[in-house]
Formats: C-alpha cells, structure tokens, sequence
C-alpha cells in the first residue's frame, strides 16, 4: 500500500503521495474524499513527502521555480510521455494543447493531450496549469479555473527574479 500525507497549502489541503519509488501523487482534497485517503493509503510522513511538501510551499512563496525530486507518476506510456513535456515548460510561460501535441510527436493528439493533462497525478510539480487553449484561454484544470489562474498569476509575479531557485 502507497504511503501518503496530507499538507495545508496556500491553494487547500493537499494529499502527498509516495510508493518507495518517488511522489506518484499531489492532489487537492475536499473534506467529503479526506476518507477515500485515509482508507487506501497509509496515513505516515516520510522524508520524501516532507522534501516534496517543503519544496511546494517554496514554489507557493515564489521562492522555487523547479523542483527537484524523484517522481514516479502512474500511468500510460502517452500520459507520461505528455508529462515528461509537462516538465520541460518553463516556469512562469505557457504553452497550448497543440504545441504538446507537437513536442510528443503526434500534432493531431490535441484532445488526448487535453486527457493525459487531465490524468496528471501530480499536480503543481508537473505544471499541467501551464498549458492553456490556443486562443490564450484558460481551459480545464483538475484543480479548478480559479486555482490554475492563480498559480499562473503566482508565477507571473515571480517570474524573473534571480533570488528563486
């Protein structure tokens, strides 16, 4: 069984996950699924869920713009392969659905980009948030349009300043 911990965040309560492996999940929790962990997972801090929780409230103060840890995020060779282009974005830009798309090979692959982005199991660390609709438009996020406006606004306003990490 996976080793998990619950975090309070500047966005909510967040859910830290970890096989021996590396995180293979972050995810913002509600109060009616807080069970759904606790049933499925065993409720115990690590060190590694501790690096990971202190390298997010880091990125929270604008003070981390990459994070350094081992992930092993569960799922299809695409969805990884779209994550893995995830992780390439830069902080504080944006990319659409089509120029995923394009970096993973396969130009015509907009919507399944739109899915893997969905499916991503790690939510912040591999920067779903960043990737928006062609036109500029801020589309689906698991998390909510509200809390991927601010994470991008986060990074707008911190983005260039030499004193991050």
């Amino acid at each position: 069984m996976a080793v998990g911990y619950f975090y309070d965040m500047p966005i909510g309560r967040m859910f830290i996950c970890e096989d021996g492996t590396g995180i293979n999940e972050v995810t913002l929790i509600k109060n009616e699924n807080e069970d759904y962990y606790t049933k499925n997972y065993v409720i115990q801090e690590t060190e590694l869920l501790k690096k990971a929780a202190t390298q997010l409230r880091e990125y929270f103060e604008g003070k981390r713009k990459e994070f350094n840890i081992c992930l092993n995020p569960k799922g299809t060779p695409f969805q990884k392969k779209v994550w893995d282009a995830l992780l390439k974005i830069p902080y504080g830009e944006t990319r659409s659905y089509k120029d995923i798309a394009i970096a993973v090979g396969n130009p015509n692959a907009c919507r399944a980009v739109g899915m893997a982005n969905h499916k991503n199991p790690i939510m912040c660390i591999i920067p779903c948030h960043r990737v928006i609709g062609s036109d500029g438009s801020l589309t689906g996020y698991g998390g909510g349009i509200e809390i991927k406006e601010k994470l991008l606004t986060l990074e707008k306003i911190h983005y260039g300043k030499e004193e991050n990490l």
